[in-house]
């Protein structure tokens, strides 16, 4: 059951990831850091819903539009870190 959690976790974050670098920056970067980013951005997004009170949900559209936000918002950190580092 671990393993299935984990490939759904995959799923989703390369999901998330793969749209929201669309959305972001007009490509994605590759397969691995698409799933990278929307893991992390699952993540973040998760952890700025909770600070915000807002209830995600336990289902998949939920978890997914989430994922997709904190990607959003991971890569537009890091397209600011990338400004300021110039």
């Amino acid at each position: 059951m671990a393993e299935y959690n984990l490939l759904v976790w995959i799923i989703l974050g390369a999901l998330a990831g793969c749209l929201a670098s669309v959305l972001v920056k007009g490509d994605g970067y590759g397969l691995i850091i698409d799933i990278l980013i929307g893991v992390l951005g699952a993540c973040l997004g998760g952890w700025l819903a909770h600070l915000a009170g807002i209830s995600v949900g336990d289902g998949y559209i939920a978890s997914v539009v989430t994922a997709i936000l904190g990607a959003i918002a991971l890569l537009l950190m890091l397209r600011v870190f990338k400004q300021w580092m110039r």
